[in-house]
């Protein structure tokens, strides 16, 4: 009786019913594509971001605890990276030694001589990089690169800064996996005239320090009594426009300092901050079982520096809060966006729809009054008419789903360049949503329906 009912009115209300289709379609198309661009825009725009460089710093911790006590590189007196290399300035000046010096010591100069032990309190351990691969939150390791700072000297003296590094680097996880890593990929906004080193002979300068010498891509430079060839020439636009930047192992051999490190910075997807995450950054044994739990297994930038710690010897991470915060509020403001325009979406379709029904039951005043004069309740006539409501809106939906994921793969080409995958999770949150939409829509119409008066309408009075 209810199907022929459902049928009956949908039948006779074939404009109504199609314009209400029509109308959750569109509401749904645009409501599907704003989850599905809203559930994937995370790590999207996370990676996006990671062109701006590191956003969490390793040190040695006591090259930190130095630098604390002779307050060397407070934070926000540096620019650029020079608060990376804070630490590396607070183990002294590394005065540049002369080859004589070198070869009687039986340094690099010499070749056969033993080289200096790194101290490794002051030092991260190059050895012991493959193990950021292996913390709890490894897949969110975008990219990472060691450095090592020290000052060198020209051949007529001058003291030079001169940073190692690895520039694109094949790492042997200790899983047996490997991995490419490396500076060019987390420094792509530099500029570059020729290339990156790709030999421990090879240099790359900064375009300050380039136009003081007077080299260029393809020239010579000595340092510390080693020859050295000029790759390229960078610049930054920061502080490293005036430094040179070499193999890793070029320095800690021309250093004597094996298997050292200043510092490692660490780009990584992450999760913006709240208020856990605010509190296990300042004491994480301030947390009970169940918080440290959901902290520990949440992607927050603090997390991710606690596993860190973790696993390098003597380090301390910490996120470098410019970076991390700006993500965090770009994405937040982003899904806030998204979430709003959602709302008024879902909104604007219950208005139409209620107008819709609204016109609907005025329409159809006689024929509702007519059965509650035979003896219908008010349930038994509302609910063939919410029950038309919801098939027209099922069939709207399915129409409106399949445009909205091809909406959202639009979204993704033109916007990220990438193809953004439908989110099953969507899927039950717009048959919640599309029902909230209709029954919201359907309440005036529904109220106006049950306090119809059968005497009134019949005999043509006031409905």
């Amino acid at each position: 009786m209810l199907f022929r009912m459902v049928k009956k009115s949908i039948l006779n209300q074939k404009e109504r019913m199609l314009i209400i289709a029509l109308t959750v379609a569109l509401g749904v198309s645009l409501i599907t594509a704003l989850l599905d661009v809203m559930l994937d825009i995370g790590d999207r725009m996370n990676r996006e971001l990671k062109v701006y460089g590191a956003n969490i710093l390793v040190t040695p911790r006591g090259a930190t605890l130095l630098k604390s006590w002779y307050r060397i590189g407070d934070e926000g007196e540096d620019g650029g990276n020079e608060e990376i290399f804070a630490a590396s300035d607070a183990k002294g000046p590394q005065e540049p030694a002369s080859t004589d010096e070198r070869s009687a010591s039986g340094g690099p100069a010499g070749g056969d001589g033993s080289k200096d032990r790194a101290d490794p309190g002051m030092y991260l351990k190059e050895s012991e990089l493959g193990r950021i691969k292996t913390i709890f939150w490894a897949f969110n390791i975008v990219d990472f690169a060691p450095y090592l700072k020290s000052r060198v000297a020209s051949e007529d003296g001058t003291p030079l800064t001169f940073v190692g590094t690895w520039f694109r680097h094949r790492l042997v996880l200790p899983t047996m996996e490997e991995v490419d890593t490396g500076m060019v990929s987390l420094k792509s906004w530099w500029q570059l005239e020729g290339a990156w080193p790709e030999a421990g002979d090879q240099v790359a300068l900064g375009r300050a320090l380039a136009g003081r010498l007077g080299l260029a891509p393809g020239s010579a430079l000595t340092l510390d009594g080693r020859r050295f060839a000029v790759s390229g020439v960078f610049e930054a636009g920061g502080p490293e426009d005036g430094w040179i930047y070499g193999e890793l192992d070029a320095l800690q051999e021309l250093k004597g300092l094996e298997d050292a490190l200043d510092s490692v910075e660490i780009s990584a997807l992450t999760t913006p901050d709240n208020e856990l995450s605010r509190r296990a950054a300042e004491d994480p044994s301030s947390l009970s079982v169940k918080e440290m739990e959901t902290w520990y297994c949440t992607a927050y930038a603090s997390s991710i520096c606690y596993q860190l710690e973790e696993v390098l010897s003597g380090a301390m991470a910490r996120p470098v809060r410019q970076v991390a915060a700006a993500e965090g509020a770009i994405l937040e403001k982003t899904k806030l966006l998204m979430v709003l325009v959602t709302v008024l979406t879902a909104a604007s379709s219950a208005l139409g729809i209620s107008n819709l029904v609204t016109a609907g039951v005025i329409e159809r005043s006689a024929e509702i009054a007519l059965m509650k004069a035979i003896g219908a309740h008010g349930r038994q006539v509302a609910i063939p008419v919410i029950a038309s409501i919801l098939v027209s809106a099922l069939a709207g939906t399915a129409v409106g789903y399949g445009l909205g994921v091809w909406f959202a793969s639009v979204i993704g080409k033109t916007v990220f360049n990438a193809v953004i995958e439908p989110q099953l999770a969507v899927i039950p949150a717009v048959l919640a949503l599309v029902a909230l939409i209709c029954l919201t829509g359907s309440i005036g119409a529904i109220r106006m329906l049950l306090s119809l008066q059968p005497a009134q309408v019949l005999h043509g009075g006031r409905q």
